[in-house]
């Protein structure tokens, strides 16, 4: 496999270096070439203080953290999807979507076909890119300062922010 990151300005050079390692590839095979826009990943440095909020707002509210998480994660925006699935292969399905991940779950709600469920998919926050999950610890931290649950300063979020999604 091979990956290039470039700008449109860099065209020429990635054109070549993509020439290049074609001239490589086996004559027999078919492949597949997907370009995309190359998004920050967020750092675990933002989900672990993300999870030590959730656990302060859990223990002051008196609610379950993944409770709590889950309704961060609808309310993120951006995260979902909806898809209609046929009746009999629903709860295969949410199973496989759900299986290993506390923020991926799904919503269900009638379809107008047939024999078929739309379902809302959710995308947790292992899922996110930097500003989904920028825009997931600002909600958790406007709570906290409601609930009076020490939070970094604005000014200290945006020095980490920058070195989460810059490690």
């Amino acid at each position: 496999m091979k990956e290039i990151t470039f700008r449109k300005a860099g065209s020429v050079r990635v054109i070549a270096e993509l020439a290049s390692y074609i001239d490589s590839l086996h004559e027999d095979k078919e492949y597949t070439l997907t370009v995309k826009e190359r998004k920050e990943k967020r750092s675990l440095n933002a989900n672990s203080y993300a999870w030590t909020l959730l656990d302060k707002l859990a223990e002051k509210l008196h609610i379950g953290k993944t409770e709590i998480y889950r309704t961060y994660i609808k309310d993120v925006g951006g995260n979902s999807e909806i898809i209609c699935i046929q009746d009999k292969a629903l709860e295969h399905f949410r199973k496989i979507w759900e299986q290993g991940h506390i923020g991926r779950f799904t919503e269900t709600m009638p379809s107008k076909i047939d024999g078929c469920t739309n379902v809302i998919v959710y995308y947790g926050s292992s899922d996110f890119d930097t500003a989904s999950m920028s825009r997931f610890i600002e909600l958790i931290v406007q709570d906290c300062k409601e609930n009076d649950i020490e939070t970094l300063t604005p000014e200290e979020l945006e020095r980490m922010n920058e070195e989460w999604w810059h490690d």
